[in-house]
């Protein structure tokens, strides 16, 4: 089974939204992390199930898991023997923003 690791910028990302929705309702942010602990078991267990993106450089696996509830996505590098989460990005912000992640 692959191993799932995350990038700093990604974990800082998840921090800050959760801060963000925590300050609008109590209780947010936990379905916030919630969600996105769902979202990381179902990457685990069936990685190519999720659309991969048409970025370069082509010989990456770049795929993307949108959340259901909340207007993020993790996107993630599929690779051999792990996926690496490249960024918890907000789906109508900065679009390709973290392209500068993506490492060999």
């Amino acid at each position: 089974m692959k191993i799932l690791q995350f990038e700093l910028e990604a974990v800082d990302e998840i921090e800050e939204a959760a801060e963000w929705y925590e300050a609008r309702q109590p209780g947010l942010a936990g379905q916030f992390l919630d969600e996105i602990g769902r979202l990381e078991q179902t990457i685990l267990g069936r990685p190519a199930s999720y659309p991969r993106l048409d970025i370069p450089p082509q010989d990456l696996v770049i795929r993307r898991a949108l959340l259901n509830r909340f207007p993020y996505a993790l996107v993630f590098l599929d690779r051999e023997k792990e996926i690496r989460i490249l960024a918890v990005a907000h789906t109508k912000r900065q679009p390709g923003y973290w392209l500068s992640r993506i490492r060999r």
